[in-house]
């Protein structure tokens, strides 16, 4: 004789199994998706781990990412602090940053080592400087000098002499084989966004060849790079200091997404 209460316990066992296996989402799968949109802290606001530069010029402060010269500790030539976690290609980067009235400097990305130069790099750079004249543009470093100016929307094109220099074809400090699409406003008005000597957030939004740089949520600068020859898909990501008189960037809250 069958016991009822042991059929109607199993019974129960056997329905619960089924719904546990029943199709639908895997499990963590939302979990995974999540953390995918996620941001990661590249620097742990104690100590420069994963990150590489001249001593002299660099240290961690208060939490931030100092750079600085002084009338003693002048640079003969540009120095970086690069982040030692990869070759970005396609990536997000959300940094808050400040600078003084006289200093100089950027976040380069997609960039290589210069040969000869201590922690030197060329490549892209999403230009700062403490009188925020070219704060937001997109300038590259030992390359092709300025590609977009703060307010314009550009496609860069071949140089028409495939034989040439690079730098044959850059007059006044830009490259002369750009076209202006479209225009993101007034370059001053877009100035007065940025705030002076005070925390500005940065964000760039890199992704095949479009290169999009924003300064408090506003779209400073946008370049379509169809240069086939000088362009870069990937490289390493650093900040800049600038030789010239003696200056202070900070960089803090430093946060890195791959797309």
């Amino acid at each position: 004789m069958i016991n009822k209460t042991f059929f109607s316990i199993s019974s129960l066992i056997v329905l619960i199994s089924l719904i546990n296996c029943s199709p639908g989402k895997k499990e963590g799968s939302e979990s995974k998706a999540a953390v995918a949109d996620e941001y990661q802290l590249i620097f742990d606001g104690k100590t420069l781990t994963n990150w590489k530069g001249d001593p002299t010029y660099w240290k961690v402060e208060d939490g931030t990412i100092v750079g600085y010269t002084t009338e003693e500790k002048p640079l003969e030539a540009n120095t970086f602090l690069i982040w030692d976690g990869g070759q970005p290609a396609d990536f997000e980067l959300i940094v808050d940053f400040r600078i003084t009235e006289s200093g100089n400097s950027g976040i380069q990305y997609r960039s290589e080592m210069v040969e000869g130069v201590p922690f030197g790099l060329k490549g892209y750079q999403a230009d700062i400087d403490g009188k925020n004249n070219y704060t937001g543009q997109n300038y590259e470093e030992r390359k092709r000098a300025t590609l977009a100016y703060r307010g314009q929307q550009v496609i860069v094109n071949n140089q028409e002499d495939p034989n040439a220099e690079v730098r044959d074809n850059v007059k006044k400090n830009a490259w002369q084989s750009t076209e202006i699409v479209s225009s993101l406003g007034d370059t001053d008005a877009l100035k007065a966004k940025i705030k002076s000597q005070d925390w500005n957030e940065c964000k760039l939004i890199i992704k095949g060849n479009l290169l999009q740089h924003y300064i408090n949520g506003v779209l400073m600068s946008e370049v379509t790079d169809n240069d086939t020859v000088n362009r870069m898909s990937e490289g390493l990501l650093g900040f800049q200091i600038h030789r010239g008189p003696p200056m202070k960037v900070e960089y803090k809250n430093i946060r890195y997404k791959a797309l």
